[in-house]
């Protein structure tokens, strides 16, 4: 047992950073879990983590390590679940990553009943459109939107988004409704600079069956889609957007869909967990929330799921 207490006293600074926000989170002492850290590279014969005055950083062992050493306590955890007859049950922290408009506007309220349903559950959500590694930062589930490499995730497609490209009344009151392909470059455009790489993400269109990619001429550049559609609506050029974040807006009329026929095939939105042989039970009620989610939106690929590599 004194080598599974090293794992997780090397496995949770790993995850934190620093030993003292791996004590806090373990109630143990900073001193407790560098001395367990040491001894573990002692017996071992390598370095795990390079170290400063305030923080720790894997060494490559280390890396390697670490990705194994997840998956070993994740399967001790459901071992220790289902021997003490609690596997059933979902409680504990379920921690979970998601896209941050689409997280808080479709997923929070989904999650939140669950957590209601279940008093020994808790929650720990991460909003940010960037993609982390599941198993390095402890993730137990993940919601990643679009097509997914291969990877040692399980990814089970739940719905689906379509973009939709659209502009306020007024906007086309003033300067006209495209009604081809080719009449968009004489309009404003309102375009999302991406974060991750600061580039601007073209809009994707699917003319007589055949997607393409317009780079238009921006005029506004936002980083977030929800100041993109207030840029819409106040009439600062078209966007394009995710359906469910205009969808409102379209129905009350507020915003005009403009070349409906033209809309791009819908892209996958898949809930994925880390590989495993035992999903526990908190993972399993999330991910089944999320599936019933899709199946109440009406995506009829939904009706017989099935699990495959992400």
């Amino acid at each position: 047992m004194q080598g599974l207490q090293q794992l997780v006293a090397f496995a949770e600074t790993a995850k934190r950073g620093s030993f003292a926000a791996a004590a806090r989170e373990l109630g143990s002492a900073p001193s407790t879990l560098a001395k367990a850290v040491a001894r573990l590279e002692d017996s071992l014969g390598v370095k795990l983590f390079h170290r400063t005055t305030r923080q720790v950083n894997l060494t490559a062992d280390g890396e390697r390590l670490f990705a194994r050493c997840q998956r070993v306590l994740s399967e001790v955890e459901d071992l220790h679940a289902e021997a003490s007859g609690t596997r059933a049950r979902p409680s504990g922290l379920l921690r979970v990553d998601l896209p941050i408009v689409y997280g808080r506007v479709v997923l929070l309220p989904v999650l939140g009943q669950l957590v209601q349903r279940h008093p020994e559950l808790k929650l720990d959500v991460r909003l940010h459109d960037s993609y982390t590694d599941l198993i390095r930062d402890g993730i137990d589930l993940a919601v990643r939107v679009g097509p997914l490499a291969d990877s040692q995730l399980v990814a089970r497609r739940f719905a689906q988004q379509q973009m939709v490209l659209c502009a306020s009344p007024e906007y086309l009151r003033r300067h006209g409704t495209p009604e081809r392909i080719d009449q968009l470059h004489e309009h404003a455009a309102v375009v999302h600079r991406m974060p991750s790489s600061g580039r601007l993400r073209p809009w994707r269109l699917t003319p007589r069956g055949q997607t393409i990619e317009i780079e238009p001429a921006s005029r506004v550049q936002i980083s977030d889609g929800e100041g993109m559609a207030q840029a819409a609506l106040q009439g600062l050029g078209l966007t394009q957007l995710p359906d469910y974040m205009v969808a409102q807006a379209l129905g009350e009329g507020r915003l005009v869909e403009v070349l409906p026929t033209a809309r791009p095939p819908a892209d996958p939105i898949s809930v994925v967990v880390p590989r495993s042989r035992h999903l526990p039970a908190r993972v399993r009620v999330a991910v089944d929330a999320l599936v019933t989610l899709g199946r109440a939106q009406g995506d009829e690929s939904l009706r017989a799921p099935s699990s495959r590599r992400a």
